[in-house]
């Protein structure tokens, strides 16, 4: 089956525009032209992907995006014409996964699409093995359920701070540059921000706290990427 697509912007020629392109791609599409009536349409029709512009009537792409993260785990990619990058960085810390200003490629977004989806299927695709990873401070990460919990605690994680978590745990004690976190996480073969990896740990990382101080033990090592330390 196709995937679905929501298209969330108040600008007919952009809506158009996207519409077009991504039935082209043969993804089933869906509209809204402002934020209650995509809430609406994601709890109604739940999409496969959400692309969502920040300057909406209604309900803001912010508060959309942020209502959205209480219940679902749907990827996000945001479109926004603000040339200010306090908007993207709250925007990926509130769990979105992607950002791409206006004016934009076409081509460029349709990869983007690509990769999160790839990297949604391949998340999902995980559960088919048994490994169990373990980190410091109780952590245990079940990749056949796709849970994470800290002694008794569990963690609420997007799919994507899942995945981040997973590779970090995998590679314990060796540093990973944010442009193969990028790559093997976010599976983006085009080239993005990478304070997205940034953002994405700094959740992980606030998450991790809430079960343990003692289980947070990822380590920015400044200039490259980041590390978990390894048990002692």
């Amino acid at each position: 089956m196709s995937a679905r697509i929501l298209v969330v912007d108040d600008e007919p020629a952009v809506t158009d525009l996207l519409a077009y392109n991504l039935r082209r791609a043969h993804y089933e599409v869906l509209t809204a032209a402002d934020g209650r009536e995509a809430l609406r349409l994601a709890r109604l029709s739940p999409p496969d992907l959400i692309l969502l512009d920040l300057m909406i009537p209604e309900v803001d792409g912010l508060d959309v995006c942020r209502e959205l993260r209480r219940t679902s785990t749907v990827p996000i990619i945001m479109i926004t014409a603000r040339g200010e990058e306090t908007d993207r960085v709250v925007g990926l810390e509130l769990g979105a996964d992607d950002y791409i200003c206006k004016p934009f490629s076409v081509r460029e977004l349709m990869a983007r699409i690509k990769a999160v989806l790839r990297r949604a299927a391949s998340g999902e695709a995980d559960g088919a093995g048994t490994s169990i990873l373990q980190g410091p401070g109780g952590l245990h990460l079940d990749l056949e359920r796709r849970t994470a919990m800290v002694g008794e605690v569990s963690l609420d994680l997007t799919r994507l701070e899942f995945d981040l978590l997973q590779r970090l745990l995998a590679n314990a004690g060796r540093v990973l540059t944010r442009e193969r976190l990028l790559e093997q996480v976010w599976n983006f073969d085009v080239t993005v921000d990478t304070r997205a990896v940034d953002s994405a740990v700094k959740r992980l990382r606030s998450k991790l706290r809430l079960g343990a101080p003692e289980a947070d033990a990822i380590e920015a090592v400044r200039g490259i990427g980041y590390r978990i330390r390894q048990q002692v």
